[in-house]
């Protein structure tokens, strides 16, 4: 992987223009959940209906990271960067005119195809810019894009979905996302080598690497937790908490807070043990899952509990930086499905709470839900922790 000539500065700008993209995509996947009563009632659907537009998107993000990958395996990476973002912005745009659900439904599930593709490619542009014992920390820079729009870009999306219209949310994004490609355009350094040295062929080795796989596993059952958690806090605040509609926001600042300290400070464990920092990370979410029922009775502790559990996010940027170490050729495929992984949990994590909660175990026992996850995650990275061994032997042997 070659670039032309960069130091500090083109890797730090670069940094700049691929975390927008981020803070983008995070505002439109996180925002949308808070805009479900608004676009409900302006498309005349109910709730559970609505709730279809964040599957739609993260159906989008399964099937697009490894297509778009594969397909774009030939181009420039930058210019592969400048056309996921405007594809993202046009999905974002068309939701912002859905006349009805069904279009909404097709427009989501667009906006959804570039998202996983996009991390993947900009993870791999940033491990070209910096030394191999900063990778991790440079994607997780990419990530934090991702973190702060909890925290800053998706209140700003609910605001203006009060204010103005939910449209004009999802203008914003696309407005987000167009300014981002022209960012990339300018302060992306052009890559060297030609492009069609690389095969798309070889991607698809990827899904033939047991590590792959594996590393996807842990992501994809063991990310589960957060989204499961996430996806009740605000029906837990109000129906357990009792505290008042004005606190959510606080509540989810502070799950946004805990998100990006959680991302910055595994990145910077990650590059000097990595296996070590996915198993922390894990065990992390499932301690602070595990306590997140008991502390759901008052809302200081809540706070306290969204923070913690919010500290789990810390697990994407290692699971990228062990999937680019594990790869081998099919770097571009293995780096986007990390994103397909992460939105299989975002599916799943809901779903399984969804189903504990239907059974009437109550709103809180989301938390044991995502704790069993994270511990499944836990087990699957050991036995990903067992076969890299058993490699490393056999060819010691």
């Amino acid at each position: 992987m070659r670039h032309v000539a960069q130091g500090t500065g083109h890797a730090g700008l670069a940094l700049l223009a691929l975390s927008m993209g981020g803070f983008a995509i995070g505002t439109t996947e996180f925002g949308t959940m808070g805009l479900v009563p608004y676009f409900s009632k302006g498309l005349h659907i109910d709730i559970e209906s609505a709730g279809q537009v964040i599957s739609a998107y993260a159906l989008g993000v399964v099937v697009g990271a490894p297509v778009l990958a594969v397909a774009g395996a030939r181009m420039r990476r930058r210019s592969l960067l400048i056309i996921l973002m405007l594809l993202f912005a046009l999905g974002n745009l068309l939701s912002a005119f859905a006349p009805s659900f069904g279009w909404m439904l097709l427009f989501r599930f667009i906006a959804g195809l570039p998202h996983g593709a996009y991390f993947g490619v900009a993870a791999l542009v940033m491990a070209g810019l910096v030394p191999p014992h900063k990778r991790t920390q440079a994607i997780a820079g990419i990530m934090t894009g991702l973190t702060v729009s909890a925290i800053f870009g998706v209140p700003l999306a609910n605001e203006i979905g009060q204010l103005l219209s939910w449209r004009w949310a999802f203008v914003l994004v696309a407005v987000m996302a167009a300014v981002t490609a022209g960012l990339v355009w300018v302060l992306v350094p052009r890559e060297e080598e030609a492009p069609r040295r690389r095969n798309p062929l070889d991607e698809l080795a990827a899904l033939r690497n047991r590590q792959v796989w594996l590393t996807l596993g842990i992501g994809a059952i063991g990310f589960g937790g957060v989204f499961a958690v996430y996806t009740y806090i605000d029906s837990t605040l109000l129906q357990v908490t009792h505290a008042a509609p004005a606190a959510e926001p606080m509540v989810l600042v502070l799950f946004g807070i805990g998100m990006t300290l959680g991302n910055l400070v595994s990145a910077r464990f990650a590059d000097k043990a990595l296996m070590a920092t996915i198993a922390g990370v894990l065990l992390w979410s499932a301690a602070s899952q595990a306590l997140y029922p008991l502390m759901t009775g008052h809302l200081w502790s809540m706070a306290l509990a969204a923070f913690l559990v919010g500290g789990g996010a810390g697990l994407g940027s290692p699971l990228q930086a062990r999937l680019l170490n594990v790869a081998g050729k099919a770097q571009t495929l293995a780096a986007a499905l990390n994103h397909s992984a992460m939105n299989t949990a975002n599916a799943l994590g809901p779903v399984l709470a969804g189903l504990a909660i239907g059974a009437g175990w109550g709103l809180p026992a989301s938390g044991w839900v995502g704790c069993a996850m994270s511990l499944g995650g836990l087990s699957i990275w050991a036995l990903a922790a067992l076969s890299q061994r058993s490699g490393v032997l056999a060819g010691a042997e």
